[in-house]
C-alpha cells in the first residue's frame, strides 16, 4: 500500500519560535522564512534556509504559527510533505527536515537525495 505525501510543508511551533528568536521578532510580528533546495552536500541536494521579506513571482506561500514560509517552485517539488522542526538535543542544535521524499540522507542531516 502506497503512502500519499501531503502537498504542503509544515513548520512545528517549536521551529517557528526559534525562527522568531533568530530574527528577533516577537510573537505576533510577521516573520518570513525562505526554504529551498540546492545542489551540493555529500548526498547530492542540500537544504537552504534564509530570512527573506518579499516573495518571488513563482513562490509557494505557506503560513503557520506566525511564520510565512516561501518556497520556490523548483524546491517545492523536493520538499512537498516536509515538516521543519528544531532540535536542541544532544546531537546538536538546529533545524531538522523530516522529508518523506528523501531516499537517503547524510549523517549530518543537511544533505539528501531523492
Amino acid at each position: 500500500m502506497n503512502t500519499v505525501t501531503p502537498l504542503t510543508i509544515a513548520i512545528t511551533e517549536n521551529a517557528a519560535r526559534h525562527v522568531r528568536e533568530f530574527t528577533a521578532k516577537k510573537a505576533g510580528e510577521e516573520v518570513s522564512l525562505r526554504v529551498g533546495v540546492k545542489g551540493g552536500g555529500c548526498s547530492g541536494l542540500t537544504y537552504d534556509l534564509s530570512i527573506d521579506s518579499e516573495p518571488r513571482p513563482n513562490d509557494k506561500i505557506i503560513e503557520q504559527h506566525g511564520v510565512t514560509i516561501m518556497i520556490d517552485k523548483k524546491s517545492y517539488i523536493f520538499l512537498a510533505g516536509t515538516t521543519l522542526d528544531y532540535s536542541g538535543g544532544l546531537n546538536g542544535k538546529g533545524f531538522v527536515f523530516q522529508n518523506p521524499n528523501a531516499k537517503t540522507t547524510c549523517g549530518c542531516g543537511t544533505s539528501f537525495s531523492v
